[in-house]
């Protein structure tokens, strides 16, 4: 026991001192340099899509990307494009049920061959088998339940092409970090597009994002206030009350 308390206290020492580390800091940023985003800008591009890479970028009626009629849109490793993120959602549902349930039994032999006349003789407090048994039950129940639930968020980010599987699908990855003050506020998007569902502007919704991971939040003063303590977290976890 004494040394079950004592890994705790250590446990909780620990994570106090890293509480500790950044008082009167800033928030860092996440280094950008060892992200998936960066190693894959910096892989050898492919050839375009004709396997040649084209001399004539200059030329008006090349197809090549960076003419005036070139195809800009993101389409290999390293490719930038940009994810729309507008959610405006919102949903309701209500339900009520209720049950109600009445019965009544009764019994009663007042007479049967004289039998019920003898036994009343000899039954204590004045009773009778006139009325042998009455019963009756009743129950009743009734819940409601309702759900509202109401998101909004509009923002826009830009994302790297990581991957391309090899039926041509695009897995992208993107983050963004903004510091205001002593708070850092983070905004990750990660998933799977087709290279047909990207626009002409180069930008894509996140409902034609597969498998879309999206993330905001942040870290900092603002944040730490809000989470509550490793004690506290670990009380409402073992407490039944």
């Amino acid at each position: 026991m004494h040394k079950l308390f004592g890994v705790l206290v250590l446990f909780v020492v620990i994570s106090a001192c890293a509480r500790l580390e950044n008082v009167g800091k800033v928030p860092e940023f996440t280094p950008i340099d060892t992200s998936a985003e960066a190693q894959s800008m910096r892989a050898t591009m492919p050839l375009g899509r004709d396997g040649m890479r084209n001399r004539h970028d200059a030329s008006l009626w090349s197809g090549a990307r960076g003419s005036l009629l070139g195809d800009r849109r993101a389409e290999r490793q390293g490719d930038i494009l940009t994810v729309v993120i507008e959610i405006d959602e919102r949903a309701e549902i209500s339900n009520a049920s209720s049950r109600a349930r009445n019965g009544s039994e009764s019994m009663s032999a007042p007479s049967l061959l004289g039998v019920p006349q003898i036994v009343d003789r000899v039954l204590p407090g004045g009773a009778s088998l006139a009325n042998a048994a009455d019963l009756s039950s009743s129950s009743s129940s009734s819940g409601n339940g309702s759900v509202r639930r109401n998101e909004k968020l509009e923002l826009r980010v830009a994302a790297t092409i990581v991957d391309v599987l090899e039926n041509g699908v695009l897995r992208l990855q993107g983050s963004q970090e903004v510091r205001v003050n002593f708070e850092i506020r983070e905004l990750l998007v990660t998933g799977y597009v087709r290279p047909e569902d990207i626009s002409r502007q180069n930008e894509i919704t996140y409902d034609k994002i597969a498998a879309a991971r999206i993330s905001y939040g942040g870290r900092g003063q603002i944040s730490d206030v809000q989470q509550p303590r490793v004690g506290q977290q670990v009380a409402d976890i073992l407490l039944p009350f």
